[in-house]
C-alpha cells in the first residue's frame, strides 16, 4: 500500500505554559508597551533583552518586531545611507535584499556553491564594491566564518549576520551572530522561537546599540533598555539619529522568555529529526544530500538537497508527486515566487547581473520544513516518500 503522509508542514509546538501564564499576567496588568513599567520594575522585554545578550555572549541586545526590521535597523545604526551598495547572498528570501531596499541602498549579490553558502571566491572578487555585508546563514548553512571574516577585515567590510535561521548554532563554538558587527534573529512563529513576529539585533559596539535603540523608538527612555551603553555614547548620536519605531511589546517578551530557556534542547529535537530525514535519503539516486561542515554546529529545522541539473519539469513533477502523498517540498528554481520562496532574479526593485553558476545551484534546491510537532517515526516516512518520488522521476528520466 502506498505511504501517505497526514502531518501538518506549518503546526508548530504549543507556547509553553509558562509562557501562556506570563502572556496572562501582563494582559491582565494592560501595561503592554514596553516603557509602561511601575517604579523600580525592568520589564518582560528588558529582561529578555538581559538573558539573549548572556545567551549568545553579546555586550547588548536590542528585542524588535522583527528580524526584517532588526536587519534594517542593523544598516542604519552602521551608518549605511541611500545609494550605496550592500553586499548580500543571491541565495536568501526577500525580507534581505528588502532590508537593504528599504534604506534607499542597493544590493550587491555573491554566487552560492553546492554547500550553500556564500561563494567565498565571488566575495573576495566583490568586497571592494561596499563596506557592509549583509550575510545571510540561510537555511542554516553556516560558511566557514574565519575564511569569510579574514576576507572581509582585509577590505574594511563590516559584517551583519542574518541569523534567522540559525539561533542556537555556532561556528568553532562561536555562536552564530557573534562574528560580525551586528547579529539580526527572528523571532516569527517558523523561526527557533515562536512570538508569531518579533526579532533581536546583538552588538558589542556601544555607539551601534545607541543608534540601534533610539531608532528602535525609544525616544529618550533609553534607561529603561535591558543592556544600556553609556550616557555619554546616546549623548552623542541622540540628536542625529531618526525613530523608526519598530519596539518589542511586553507581551511578546513575556512568551519568549521561557522558550528561550529551553532553546538549546529544542534544537537539539530539530537535528535529531534532520538526521532521520537526511539517513532516509542517503544513496537516493540522481538526489544530492548537503554536507554539514564539521566545525559547525547547525539547528536542523529545515533540510535542503540538491536534484542537479535535472530539467525543471522533472522536478516539478517530483513536488507533485510528493505533495500527492502529504508531503509538502519548495523549489527555488521556479520561474514565479511561490508562497515564501523566491530568487535574487524576482526582486526585480534589485537589479543584477546574470549569475549562471548560481542559477545552476538553485534551480537544483529543494526545501522542506521540519517542524517539532513531526515526530522521528514521521520523518523517517517522509524521507520513504521522497525517496520513492526521486527514485521513480529519475528512473522515468533514464528510460
Amino acid at each position: 500500500m502506498t505511504e501517505v503522509f497526514k502531518g501538518s508542514f506549518t503546526q508548530q509546538e504549543p507556547i509553553p505554559e509558562e509562557g501562556i501564564a506570563a502572556a496572562m499576567e501582563v494582559l491582565r496588568s494592560g501595561r503592554l508597551h514596553r516603557y509602561n513599567l511601575g517604579p523600580g520594575e525592568a520589564g518582560e522585554v528588558a529582561l529578555l533583552e538581559r538573558e539573549f545578550a548572556e545567551y549568545t555572549g553579546a555586550r547588548h541586545a536590542l528585542a524588535v518586531t522583527s528580524g526584517g526590521y532588526a536587519l534594517a535597523c542593523a544598516l542604519r545604526a552602521l551608518g549605511v545611507r541611500p545609494g550605496d551598495r550592500v553586499l548580500t547572498n543571491a541565495f536568501t528570501l526577500a525580507p534581505v535584499p528588502g532590508a537593504i531596499a528599504s534604506v534607499g541602498a542597493q544590493p550587491v549579490f555573491i554566487g552560492v556553491n553546492e554547500a550553500l553558502t556564500i561563494d567565498l571566491d565571488d566575495l573576495a572578487a566583490k568586497a571592494d564594491q561596499a563596506q557592509v555585508l549583509m550575510l545571510s546563514h540561510m537555511r542554516g548553512h553556516l560558511v566557514d566564518m574565519d575564511a569569510l571574516m579574514a576576507i572581509c577585515d582585509a577590505a574594511g567590510v563590516q559584517v551583519i549576520e542574518d541569523c534567522a535561521h540559525t539561533m542556537g548554532a555556532a561556528w568553532r563554538g562561536i555562536p552564530s551572530g557573534r562574528w560580525g558587527k551586528v547579529g539580526c534573529y527572528s523571532t516569527q512563529t517558523y523561526k527557533h522561537m515562536n512570538s508569531g513576529e518579533g526579532g533581536f539585533l546583538v552588538t558589542d559596539d556601544d555607539a551601534v546599540m545607541a543608534r540601534a535603540v533610539i531608532l528602535s523608538g525609544s525616544y529618550m527612555l533609553y534607561a529603561r533598555h535591558g543592556t544600556v551603553p553609556p550616557e555619554e555614547v546616546f549623548e552623542a548620536v541622540k540628536y542625529h539619529t531618526p525613530n523608526v519605531s519598530g519596539r518589542m511589546d511586553h507581551l511578546r517578551a513575556a512568551i519568549l522568555r521561557p522558550q528561550l530557556r529551553v532553546l538549546d534542547a529544542q534544537c537539539e529535537k530539530w537535528t535529531a529529526r534532520y538526521r532521520v530525514v537526511e539517513e532516509g535519503l542517503r544513496g537516493t539516486p540522481g538526489l544530492r544530500l548537503v554536507e554539514r561542515a564539521e566545525a559547525g554546529r547547525f539547528v536542523g529545522s529545515s533540510i535542503q538537497f540538491l536534484l542537479l541539473d535535472w530539467e525543471g519539469g522533472a522536478v516539478e513533477e517530483v513536488l507533485r508527486r510528493c505533495a500527492a502523498r502529504g508531503v509538502e517540498l519548495k523549489w527555488f528554481g521556479g520561474a514565479e515566487p511561490a508562497g515564501f520562496t523566491s530568487r535574487y532574479d524576482s526582486w526585480r526593485y534589485a537589479p543584477a547581473a546574470p549569475m549562471p553558476a548560481t542559477d545552476r545551484i538553485l534551480r537544483g534546491i529543494v526545501d522542506m520544513r521540519l517542524p517539532l510537532t513531526f515526530s522521528l517515526e514521521d520523518c523517517a516516512q517522509i524521507a520513504r516518500i521522497i525517496r520513492a518520488e526521486v527514485g521513480a522521476v529519475w528512473q522515468a528520466r533514464a528510460a
